[in-house]
């Protein structure tokens, strides 16, 4: 019954829209239009946290590419109709954080500890990080006219990379130097879905990823003068990265 309700409050929005939409001048894209749209998808960018510079064994596996893996985020999606019916699409995003490190701070701890004799514990070395990750794709859509005014279905292409790379360095005197973290993603995908053009200015939309494929390469730099330790993946996706997209046409 709970799932009825949902499919009924799901649906006739879009039964209204389309018959209002059936009453009104049609709004569809021209040649020379820009788009710009906020989306809400998986989490496209890669990152892996530098090991600790002082281990004595380091193992390591390739980040995961699975979709289903990442978490929701919002995103930025602009396009430019080349022609009427065909459009060239961009995105992309980075972020950059810095953590900043802290000495040690001996405590009065020594071989003569015993539990309950109000010695003071020992405070560990903070290590200082700085983080950065950034994305960037592109593709090409090819849309086709319906009978329901403004509705507009597409299929493209996507290729898309992604970087992330973390660095810690530690007060410690037993990390031996900078380690690094680093990890990128190549992607190619098929894509099919529809945009709404309400009015001649406003959309929404929907699409999903036929087929990806996803490579990853992760890297290891844990002490300095130390050799790489890497590891690589390859990724195919059936129905993956399911979007959906709420924007404004020029």
């Amino acid at each position: 019954m709970k799932l009825r309700k949902l499919i009924i409050l799901a649906v006739a929005p879009m039964m209204c829209l389309t018959a209002n939409a059936q009453k009104k001048e049609c709004t569809a894209p021209a040649k020379g239009n820009i788009t710009v749209a906020a989306t809400v998808s998986y989490n496209n960018y890669t990152s892996l946290k530098a090991p600790a510079g002082n281990l004595t064994d380091y193992n390591l596996q390739a980040v995961s590419t699975n979709w289903n893996d990442k978490q929701l985020m919002v995103g930025l999606e602009g396009g430019w109709f080349f022609s009427d019916l065909w459009k060239l699409t961009l995105g992309g995003g980075m972020s950059i954080t810095s953590n900043p490190g802290y000495a040690p701070v001996p405590g009065t701890i020594d071989e003569n500890y015993e539990p309950g004799d109000g010695s003071i514990p020992n405070y560990g070395a903070v290590a200082s990080q700085s983080d950065i990750q950034f994305n960037v794709f592109t593709g090409v859509d090819r849309y086709f006219k319906s009978k329901v005014c403004g509705l507009m279905p597409y299929v493209g292409v996507r290729v898309g990379y992604a970087y992330g790379r973390n660095s810690a360095v530690s007060d410690d005197e037993t990390w031996m130097g900078k380690s690094i973290g680093e990890s990128f993603n190549v992607r190619g995908s098929l894509t099919v879905g529809v945009d709404y053009f309400l009015t001649n200015a406003f959309f929404i939309g929907a699409q999903v990823d036929p087929f990806a494929y996803t490579y990853n390469k992760s890297v290891y730099k844990p002490q300095e003068g130390l050799g790489n330790l890497s590891a690589n993946s390859n990724n195919y996706s059936i129905l993956a990265a399911p979007t959906l997209k709420i924007g404004f046409k020029f």
